[in-house]
């Protein structure tokens, strides 16, 4: 419960990360660019905010607290039965193709040389869905020194890869030859975020676009298991930290849990699934508006290129693997 207060000293902090926010919806409307990219250059650029001054605390609200109320939200936007009406193939396509990316990932990462968690944060994004499964298993994952500028590169890379391979991905399926309904499992299954696909799958045509919709949206899905295997993974390893060890069920996925089931029911009037949809979308993009403003420029700089190579690879892996797992289930 915020008291009247808390929410006086929140106010100003929240307020900028609204605003910012705001401008990068308006920006990524008019330019077609990821809108999660725009509020993140935005913010990083009104990273002096985040000192100390009235907007640090509601800032810090906003890229933590504000940030799990929209991943708690997206259970608004699938249904069980959507799942369901794709059959097999496709669920088996997307849930090994998710388990290989994410244990590859923090296999490859851990020999390169990073903390297996990145491996797990930049995995977790590119096998689900982009910056929005990033900062879902940010807000899940036991606090780190590196865990904002992790949590930065990663949906910086994972919002440039999308866009990236929304423009080539269905020339590729076209190069391939693959039917309406495989392309859609293809576009669905590999590229990062909702957004794009939509994109990719409905400049191809209507049918590969409700196909590769449903599949994404089934990626969306596996948030719930993948946060959870997070939590236990950082709880059964002493990767918690020295502070208390985070919650095996963290609130936000029992209601994102939660919201998909009443969802499924058909008993919520559509206006209230868009607007828990759009409000999802809001907070999601003011938190990395928040996150944007606590990073510095100079800390995402000084990542180096290994971070590149391993969010490319993640990418190329996860290509290649749809690819092999459609020419098997044929």
């Amino acid at each position: 419960m915020i008291t009247l207060t808390r929410g006086r000293e929140l106010f100003p902090g929240m307020l900028a990360c609204a605003v910012v926010a705001a401008a990068a919806t308006f920006l990524s409307q008019h330019y077609g660019a990821p809108v999660m990219l725009f509020a993140l250059m935005l913010g990083m650029a009104m990273n002096f905010l985040s000192s100390e001054g009235p907007c640090k605390p509601g800032i810090e609200f906003t890229a933590r607290h504000v940030l799990r109320w929209g991943v708690a939200l997206l259970g608004l936007r699938i249904t069980v039965a959507q799942v369901i009406a794709l059959g097999w193939p496709p669920v088996l396509v997307v849930a090994v193709s998710l388990v290989l990316t994410i244990g590859v990932s923090m296999i490859v990462a851990r020999l390169m040389g990073f903390n297996i968690l990145f491996g797990l944060l930049s995995g977790g994004a590119t096998a689900i869905c982009g910056a929005s499964a990033a900062l879902a298993l940010s807000a899940a994952l036991p606090p780190h020194p590196l865990k904002d500028r992790a949590t930065l590169f990663t949906v910086v890379g994972v919002s440039a890869l999308s866009t990236f391979t929304m423009i080539l991905y269905p020339m590729l399926a076209r190069y391939l030859g693959l039917d309406e309904q495989t392309a859609g499992i293809f576009l669905g299954a590999t590229i990062h975020d909702v957004a794009q696909v939509v994109g990719a799958g409905y400049g191809m045509s209507q049918e590969v676009g409700d196909t590769a919709t449903l599949i994404k949206l089934m990626r969306v899905a596996c948030l719930v298991p993948v946060i959870l295997f997070a939590v236990a993974y950082t709880r059964a390893t002493g990767k918690a930290g020295d502070g208390p060890r985070p919650p095996l069920l963290p609130w936000f996925v029992i209601a994102f849990a939660v919201l998909v089931a009443v969802n499924s029911t058909g008993w919520l009037p559509s206006p209230v699934v868009q607007t828990g949809t759009s409000l999802s979308t809001w907070f999601l993009v003011a938190s990395m508006a928040g996150i944007g403003m606590k990073t510095q420029l100079r800390e995402l700089i000084t990542v180096g290129l290994k971070p590149v190579v391993l969010m490319v690879g993640e990418t190329a892996f996860l290509a290649a693997l749809v690819l092999g797992l459609l020419r098997w289930a044929q």
